[in-house]
């Protein structure tokens, strides 16, 4: 059996969990305070999710600050970076425009900066 400590970020509280992991499987969840630190620890040791933050290259050399709008597998990171990075986009853009449409699953890249 497996300990793994983990700082939850689901709230401002940043609990300290205890994860208890045998073989992939999580036997047991303590020190969380509210039921969303069980699942965080959960979904961390099964499938850890992040939101990308990143810039987008455009025509004229400016780059424009973007996020997906949903957290992603962070095991999909660097495979997610490499569509980034291969595109350019043209100028104007606006906070909330989609740059990459469905970039995983149903998670969009959008923009997250005004930029003429």
């Amino acid at each position: 059996m497996e300990k793994i400590l983990l700082t939850c970020v689901e709230c401002p509280m940043g609990c300290q969990i205890q994860v208890e992991v045998e073989k992939g499987e999580v036997l047991s969840v303590t020190g969380n305070t509210c039921p969303r630190g069980k699942l965080y620890a959960q979904n961390e040791i099964k499938c850890p999710m992040r939101v990308l933050t990143t810039t987008v290259k455009t025509y004229d050399g400016k780059m424009v600050a973007v996020k997906t709008d949903k957290p992603v597998k962070r095991e999909s990171m660097l495979s997610l970076m490499k569509k980034i990075n291969a595109i350019t986009i043209d100028l104007p853009v606006k906070i909330g425009d989609i740059i990459i449409e469905n970039l995983e699953g149903d998670a969009n890249l959008i923009a997250t900066d005004d930029l003429q």
